[in-house]
Order: C-alpha cells, then sequence, then structure tokens
C-alpha cells in the first residue's frame, strides 16, 4: 500500500460524521445518483467506495431479496459505519468488502449495475477502472458515478501554487474527469454506450483564512505525484505563504466562495 493510499484511508476513517457534517450534499447527491439509473428488483449492484452504504443501502432495499448489492472500500471507518446501518435496517442481501476498488476482480457479467458515488476521482488510474466495470457489467449494464468540475473545491489555487512554488505543471485531482466532455470521452473509449451527464450547480462559502495548506492535503490534491515527495521544508512554507495570499485575494465578507457542483454521468454497455 503506498503513502497515497494510506492517506487516503486515514482521511475518511477520519470522517465518522460523514452522512451528517454540516452543509453535507452526501445523502442527496446518492439519492440522485441512484435514481438516475432504472435499477429493478432482482438485479445485482456493485457500489464502488461505498463509504457508509449512502447508495448500497438503499440500492439493496430496492432491489429486494432477489436481488443483492455489494459494497466496497478501504476505509474501515466508513465501512463500520455501513455495518452499523446495514444491521439496524435488518438488509439480509448486501456484502460489504474492505478492499482497493481499482485492484479488486470480478466475473465478466457480473452487475447490472455499478455505482461510484463521489470517489472516483481519487482513482490512480481512471480509464483503467472505467474499463474493468465494463467487463464487470452485463450487457445492458449501466455504470453511473459523481465527479466535481475542474473549477471546483479550489482546483485553481492549489494548481496555481504548485505551477508557482515547483515551476511545473502537475496535473490536480479533478482534471480527468473535469468537464463533460471528458466524462464523455473516457466512457466512450471504455466502450459504453447511451452516456447521460446532469450537472447540479451547488455553491458555498467557507471561511479559510485561518486555515493552512497541508502536506496531507497537497498529497491527495495531486494524488500523491512523486514529485510531491521531493518537496523541502521551505517549499512547503512557501506553499503556505501563497496558499494564504489567494484565500485573501478571493476572502469576502461571507467568506471565499467554493463551487460544488456536480456531474451525475451515466452510460450503458
Amino acid at each position: 500500500m503506498n503513502s497515497y493510499t494510506q492517506q487516503v484511508i486515514e482521511f475518511y476513517n477520519s470522517r465518522t460524521t460523514y452522512d451528517c457534517e454540516e452543509g453535507t450534499r452526501h445523502p442527496l447527491e446518492a439519492n440522485l445518483l441512484l435514481e438516475f439509473v432504472p435499477i429493478q428488483k432482482g438485479d445485482k449492484i456493485l457500489d464502488v467506495a461505498t463509504g457508509t452504504g449512502l447508495v448500497a443501502i438503499p440500492a439493496a432495499q430496492k432491489v429486494g431479496s432477489e436481488g443483492y448489492v455489494i459494497g466496497i472500500d478501504m476505509s474501515p471507518g466508513m465501512l463500520h459505519q455501513a455495518r452499523l446501518k446495514v444491521e439496524a435496517a435488518c438488509l439480509q442481501n448486501i456484502e460489504l468488502i474492505e478492499a482497493d476498488a481499482e485492484s479488486i476482480n470480478f466475473g465478466e457479467g457480473s452487475f447490472d449495475a455499478i455505482f461510484c458515488c463521489e470517489a472516483i476521482v481519487l482513482f490512480t488510474d481512471i480509464p483503467a477502472s472505467l474499463q474493468k466495470w465494463y467487463r464487470f457489467l452485463k450487457t445492458g449494464g449501466f455504470v453511473a458515478f459523481t465527479c466535481p468540475p475542474e473549477t471546483a473545491y479550489l482546483g485553481a489555487v492549489y494548481r496555481n501554487i504548485c505551477a508557482r512554488v515547483l515551476d511545473i505543471s502537475l496535473p490536480h485531482i479533478l482534471e480527468t474527469l473535469g468537464t463533460p466532455e471528458k466524462c464523455r470521452n473516457l466512457l466512450q473509449q471504455a466502450g459504453f454506450r447511451d452516456i447521460e451527464i446532469k450537472i447540479e450547480p451547488s455553491g458555498r462559502y467557507r471561511h479559510l483564512r485561518d486555515d493552512e495548506l497541508s502536506w496531507k492535503g497537497i498529497n491527495l490534491s495531486f494524488k500523491g505525484n512523486p514529485l510531491l515527495a521531493q518537496l523541502s521544508p521551505e517549499q512547503l512554507e512557501q506553499f503556505q505563504v501563497e496558499y494564504r495570499a489567494e484565500i485573501d485575494k478571493l476572502t469576502t465578507e461571507r467568506g471565499v466562495w467554493e463551487d460544488t457542483t456536480k456531474f451525475f454521468v451515466r452510460g450503458r454497455k
């Protein structure tokens, strides 16, 4: 397990209040994603990076006792929350597996639908994952995921600071799927058809003036790019200086505006 993967696990293990964080849209977006796919009684569902089961649990209720849901996540903290909810709902048709979603394998044509809510941008090889999901699906099955645009979560701030401090352009976490065209192209390259993309605009103000840009934040934002491991203490301090300057420029009386828009992306095998 590399350091990037470890930090992703640590980040999500620490979010024990994931479902009810202030201002969270996760439950709403999970419901919207589930409604985006016409799943039926008896369907077999894979929920990738299931987290606390926000998609997997209502999916299990929809497919009924004739169907089955597998939820995968590599965060034991998240899965613990999901298991408590499964137990409370008395569901017998759901299995939760602790595993790295990028390395796990299933047989060809195993599922009627594959979901990934919030997490696909974290994957180190998104095209390879989409190709695997294509194989996992039955003919006519659906893949559906959410992702932010490249303008979300201060992505431009991180990219600009990285370019100034390191004098090099690194691919930011949001760039691979950052536009509807990129999402469509990646699905087409993996073999999917009947691609549909819905955009749900949203945003929020946050007070960030006193925040610091942590090494973990930098590492996660650039997927543990090897160049970041070579940062000196002086360069990390320079990141902090640049970050504070950027935040000061963006700060209003209400705080800093963050774009939290989401793409809802669906394709069919």
